[in-house]
């Protein structure tokens, strides 16, 4: 993945003398003047921090219906209704499908020009629990299906937008839900002034998760946070395979195969599990070297389609049920990836348009680059021509459902994942500079927050316009899956 560069006015480079020559991937020497800090105060005045309240449509926005058939488009045809009945469930849940559709919308908001890591979908439903290579649980992003490299903003702006639907979902009155967007913002400009004046390996590894909730005081979650956490700690491998799969005679073969449960989970015929299979010749060359031989002491027994979540509705993944020497499972999940949505928008906001490459490595890359532990196993391969990433399947993993929080629940919940989003973000833009931009005060917070409100409002009557061509038959929907 091309190194990340951010695009900021009057940055040159200082003098690093003859005994000391400046090595290239390092920094150069500067002075005060144009250090990142400075050089983020400067972004102001090109970028006021209250321009961020703007919402200016595009005038060639597509219909919501619309936009919901072409982001379809290349998706198994049959689980089409499925995508559109989830998200016909609530405009929240229609914000976590149409991640492609907000792309669209931000091209016309301000921008810094500074450049980092994106989850692309960093909505809030998109944190969660899992499990770390000694079983420890973190907290952190866990979907980066349309990750790439962009304009901070669009994560922040998402998020805070996602708070204020989760919040109107589960009855919270609009004063609580704008001050959720607010603390959500809130918390990662403060997270994020936190990261700057810290020494860079201590902000690279900072804000523990045991820490999290006194950081972001959000103390109203704890006992949220521990039940979920007790279900995650039972999310295993194992777990699944007892109630997925079934014994094998001894005279088919033996060991374990899945059960057929549609039309979430099913076998897939003899040829398309082979192909899948063959395929994870391929992923072991991308995982980390030091790893394969604790892949080596399993054996492959099955492969099964499996319906994954609102947004991914309709692409191809699979599980693979692999058994060790003891019998015991480990699942993992062969995911298609597809392009980010973001991609087709980022030259208009400024931004350089990644050089082609697979996807699957683009998806694992920016996990890595964004999360502080990864999953151990992750790696891509093709299938069919086709690009996949490759995990862990039930790792230890648990969320927050938002929109079943209660109206007390939802700022902690949004300052959480803002301090969360911004350790993230912080790990390939500087700190110093996203937090000079910022500043302060309050000005930045409040403009995104009425950025949130308003954009809320227009995915409130994406959602109803999304129910209308359901009752008129123009879209099928299956609800309730």
């Amino acid at each position: 993945m091309d190194e990340i560069q951010a695009v900021v006015p009057g940055q040159r480079g200082g003098t690093d003398g003859e005994r000391i020559p400046h090595v290239p991937g390092f920094v150069r020497r500067g002075t005060a003047e144009h250090s990142p800090r400075a050089l983020g105060k400067q972004l102001r005045a090109t970028v006021p921090r209250s321009s961020h309240a703007e919402l200016t449509l595009p005038a060639d926005r597509p219909d919501a219906v619309r936009a919901v058939e072409e982001s379809s488009r290349g998706r198994v045809p049959e689980l089409t209704p499925i995508r559109v009945g989830r998200m016909a469930a609530n405009p929240f849940a229609f914000l976590r499908g149409s991640a492609g559709l907000m792309a669209h919308d931000l091209v016309g908001t301000p921008v810094t020009g500074v450049a980092a890591q994106l989850c692309g979908d960093a909505h809030a439903a998109n944190f969660g629990l899992y499990g770390d290579a000694r079983g420890r649980l973190v907290m952190d992003l866990n979907d980066f299906d349309e990750t790439v490299v962009g304009p901070w903003e669009w994560d922040l702006k998402r998020l805070a937008t996602s708070l204020v639907l989760a919040g109107r979902v589960v009855g919270a009155d609009e004063d609580t839900c704008r001050a959720a967007a607010f603390d959500t913002v809130g918390a990662y400009r403060r997270t994020m002034r936190l990261l700057a004046r810290l020494p860079a390996l201590d902000a690279w590894n900072a804000i523990p998760d045991e820490e999290l909730v006194s950081h972001t005081d959000a103390r109203d979650l704890l006992g949220t946070l521990e039940r979920v956490s007790a279900k995650a700690r039972n999310n295993t491998s194992a777990r699944f395979a007892a109630r997925s799969t079934e014994e094998v005679a001894e005279t088919e073969g033996g060991g374990r195969r899945f059960v057929d449960a549609p039309p979430v989970l099913r076998r897939v015929p003899d040829a398309e599990a082979a192909a899948v299979t063959t395929a994870l010749g391929e992923y072991l060359e991308t995982v980390s070297e030091d790893r394969r031989p604790l892949l080596a002491r399993y054996t492959v027994h099955d492969v099964a389609f499996r319906v994954v979540g609102t947004g991914s509705v309709g692409t191809r993944s699979y599980v693979v049920l692999l058994l060790d020497h003891r019998g015991e499972p480990l699942v993992l999940q062969v995911k298609e990836a597809r392009p980010s949505v973001l991609v087709p928008h980022l030259p208009a906001a400024g931004f350089t348009v990644p050089a082609p490459g697979h996807e699957g490595r683009r998806v694992v890359l920016g996990q890595k680059r964004m999360q502080v532990v990864s999953d151990i196993l992750l790696g891509w391969t093709t299938v069919e021509g086709r690009p996949f990433q490759v995990r862990q399947f039930r790792n230890r993993k648990g969320s927050v459902d938002p929109a079943a929080l209660t109206a007390d629940q939802v700022d902690d919940y949004g300052r959480m994942t803002g301090a969360l989003l911004a350790r993230a973000h912080a790990h390939s833009a500087d700190p110093r500079l996203i937090a000079g931009y910022c500043g302060k005060n309050e000005e930045f917070d409040e403009a995104v927050a009425a950025f949130a409100v308003a954009y809320a409002d227009r995915t409130t009557a994406d959602h109803a316009d999304l129910l209308a061509a359901i009752r008129t038959g123009r879209m099928a929907a299956e609800l309730g899956v």
